[in-house]
């Protein structure tokens, strides 16, 4: 380890920041060939995407192409994460759907690992499904048998297992730099860490700092409860970021500093991520009344 700031060996659970290892399987299993899937739709699997239109429309078509439609996904509804979606929507009188979920492209993946298996897709988000343990087997190998048993359940309906945060940074760092990994498992996590930085809109969505650092030539994703994973392709090297109160302007702020201590951050991506790094906070009349910066000297210690 590189360094451990905090309580690295406390569990944590890192809820979508994981997608991308879950995909893994999608990959490894053949069913991402099976179904021709996309970079596009691999993006998806991993996605916690804002419900813009691209989201909903790709998500749709990927899921009549398994002859599914959204009854079957077990994640619920809510409104599109990007705001002039959700606009739109209420404007024109319709209700969210399962589709709009920012989870979707995950479940659809999910169902497509499901039919690769000749698994039932009725019950793919019980922990005792075969989607579900070759899922729980990836992240195992990854984390070094480190998941914390049993599951909880994540906010889309699917087990989430809580492990330490110095597991996840080796895990992350493992996935975007997989070449102690078996060959078809390195191949996986390079196909799938291809599709994200080429569509990196379909990760997150527009203005979200996911796509912003993809667009960057970096790996992250971030998860519920202010958690990220990163990592810079190549570096062998991973981060695993938590915020022990779940804010994302505090984990959107730590997680740039640390990008930018490590020297991850080019030039020209400080400057475009700037007002990120540093976020102006506005009162309702407009007026400038402060901004999120990072504790003075923090974290000083990843530059040693």
């Amino acid at each position: 380890m590189r360094l451990a700031v905090g309580d690295t060996e406390r569990p944590v659970y890192p809820r979508s920041a994981v997608k991308p290892l879950q995909a893994l399987p999608l990959v490894e299993s053949g069913a991402a060939d099976a179904w021709a899937l996309s970079a596009a739709e691999l993006a998806l699997a991993c996605a916690s995407h804002a419900g813009e239109p691209i989201h909903v429309a790709t998500v749709a078509a990927w899921l009549a192409r398994l002859g599914c439609d959204e009854t079957v996904l077990v994640c619920g509804p809510h409104p599109p994460l990007d705001g002039p979606s959700a606009e739109r929507l209420a404007r024109a009188g319709e209700a969210p759907s399962r589709l709009h979920n920012n989870c979707s492209g995950k479940h659809a993946g999910m169902l497509a690992l499901a039919r690769r298996l000749g698994a039932p897709l009725s019950s793919y988000e019980r922990p005792d499904h075969p989607v579900q343990r070759a899922i729980r087997a990836v992240l195992c190998d990854l984390c070094d048998g480190r998941l914390e048993e049993p599951p909880a359940i994540d906010g889309c309906g699917v087990p989430t297992w809580a492990v330490p945060l110095s597991a996840l940074a080796t895990a992350f760092a493992r996935f975007a730099t997989p070449d102690g990994l078996a060959p078809e498992r390195a191949a996986a996590a390079a196909r799938i860490a291809r599709a994200m930085r080429a569509e990196p809109l379909l990760v997150a969505g527009r203005g979200r700092l996911c796509t912003l650092l993809l667009e960057q030539g970096l790996l992250a994703k971030t998860g519920a409860e202010g958690v990220y994973l990163a990592a810079a392709p190549g570096s062998g090297l991973g981060l695993a970021l938590k915020v022990e109160d779940g804010a994302a302007r505090a984990a959107e702020v730590a997680l740039l500093a640390a990008l930018d201590a490590l020297g991850w951050l080019s030039p020209q991506a400080r400057s475009a991520l700037s007002p990120r790094a540093r976020p102006v906070l506005y009162n309702h009349a407009g007026t400038p009344v402060g901004r999120v910066a990072p504790v003075e000297g923090w974290p000083r210690e990843f530059a040693r």
